[in-house]
C-alpha cells in the first residue's frame, strides 16, 4: 500500500482527491492549516502550513510518503480569487523546498497540480498541446509556470523521483460550480448571459477526470518513463448553453440575458482593465469567449479514459 502526501488537503479539489485516493485503497496523509473533516482508517491529517520546512520534512519521514499530490497555493485550494505578488513569492519559496526535499527522501512521485494558463494566448482555433509555446499572461500562469520549472530543475538529475506537471483548465464537479458560473454569470450587472443561442464552449476539468489521472499515475509500474506535462482536462469543452441548462437545473439561475458579442468586445477595448485581467483567476475576457479554445488531453489520455463530463458529474 503506497504511502501519499496531499498538500493544500482542506481546499476543494485537495478535499476531494483525498478522498478518491482513499477510495483507491491508497495511505493518505493531509496537510493544510485547517482540517478537512475527514475521517478514514487509512487517512491521516496534520496540521500545517506548507511554508513550514520542518514540519513538511517531518511528515515525510515519519509517514514513509513515496509519493506527493502538491496542490498547495492553488487558486480553488488556498488561494483567493485576486493574487498578488506575496502569494507569488511563498509559491516559489514552498515549491522549490518541497521539490528538493522530495528528490532528497527519494519519493517516487512527485505531482504538480498547474494550469492551462502557462500557454501563450493563441487566435488558432487548433487544439493546444503540450508543445505548444509557453507564455502566461495572467500572474497566476506565472506562479505556476515558475513552479514547473523549480519542479523540471529537481528530478532532472534523479533517476528515482518522477516529476509529472498536471496543466489543469477551472475544475467543477456538481457542487462545485464557482468556475463554471463565471462563464455565464457578470456580477456587475448581477444577471447570467449568453452570446447568441450559447453555443460557444470553455474547457474546463471534472474534478473525477482529475482523480483519475492521478490514480493512473500513481498505480503505474515504473514500466515506461512518464514524468513531464499532461493536458488534464475534458475531452470535450463544455458551452455556454449546457452550463446554462446545468444550473437551472440545481436552481442556481432564473433569468439569462442575451447578449451582443460585437458591443461587448468594443466595451472591452475602450474600458480594458489589464490588471484584473492578469489577478483575477475567474477572469472572463468576452474578447475570447466565442473563441473555442480547446486543450489536447491525448497524451495524458494514456494515463486515465477522462469519460467524466458536465452531463454524468456527481
Amino acid at each position: 500500500m503506497r504511502n501519499i502526501l496531499v498538500t493544500g488537503a482542506s481546499g476543494f479539489i485537495g478535499k476531494t482527491v483525498c478522498e478518491g485516493l482513499l477510495a483507491k485503497g491508497f495511505t493518505v496523509v493531509g496537510t493544510d492549516n485547517s482540517s478537512n473533516g475527514l475521517e478514514h482508517e487509512n487517512f491521516t491529517f496534520v496540521a500545517a502550513s506548507i511554508t513550514s520546512h520542518d514540519q513538511i520534512r517531518e511528515i515525510i519521514i515519519r509517514y514513509s510518503i513515496d509519493g506527493i499530490v502538491h496542490l498547495a497555493c492553488s487558486v480553488d485550494n488556498d488561494f483567493p480569487d485576486v493574487l498578488s505578488s506575496e502569494q507569488e513569492k511563498r509559491s516559489a519559496d514552498v515549491d522549490k523546498f518541497l521539490y528538493k526535499l522530495a528528490v532528497s527522501e527519494s519519493v517516487r512521485d512527485m505531482l504538480l497540480l498547474s494550469t492551462h494558463m502557462v500557454y501563450a494566448a493563441t487566435k488558432s482555433r487548433e487544439p493546444i498541446r503540450e508543445t505548444m509555446p509557453i507564455k502566461p499572461y495572467t500572474l497566476y500562469g506565472k506562479i505556476k509556470l515558475n513552479s514547473e520549472k523549480a519542479l523540471q530543475a529537481a528530478v532532472k538529475k534523479t533517476g528515482v523521483t518522477m516529476g509529472v506537471i498536471m496543466r489543469i483548465a477551472p475544475v467543477y464537479s456538481k457542487t462545485y460550480i464557482e468556475n463554471l458560473h463565471s462563464k455565464v454569470y457578470d456580477p456587475v450587472e448581477k444577471c447570467a448571459y449568453m452570446y447568441g443561442y450559447g453555443d460557444y464552449g470553455y474547457s474546463f476539468t471534472c474534478i473525477y477526470n482529475l482523480i483519475d489521472f492521478i490514480v493512473g499515475i500513481l498505480n503505474n509500474n515504473n514500466a515506461v518513463n512518464y514524468q513531464g506535462e499532461y493536458n488534464v482536462c475534458d475531452s470535450k469543452p463544455t458551452t455556454a448553453k449546457e452550463i446554462v441548462e446545468f444550473e437551472r437545473g440545481i436552481h442556481k439561475l432564473s433569468v439569462v440575458m442575451q447578449r451582443n458579442y460585437g458591443t461587448d468586445n468594443v466595451k472591452k477595448v475602450l474600458f480594458a482593465n489589464n490588471i484584473e485581467m492578469k489577478t483575477q483567476y475567474r477572469y472572463n475576457d468576452s474578447t475570447i469567449a466565442c473563441s473555442n479554445i480547446t486543450y489536447d488531453n491525448t497524451k495524458a489520455q494514456r494515463i486515465s479514459r477522462f469519460h467524466w463530463k458536465l452531463s454524468n458529474t456527481k
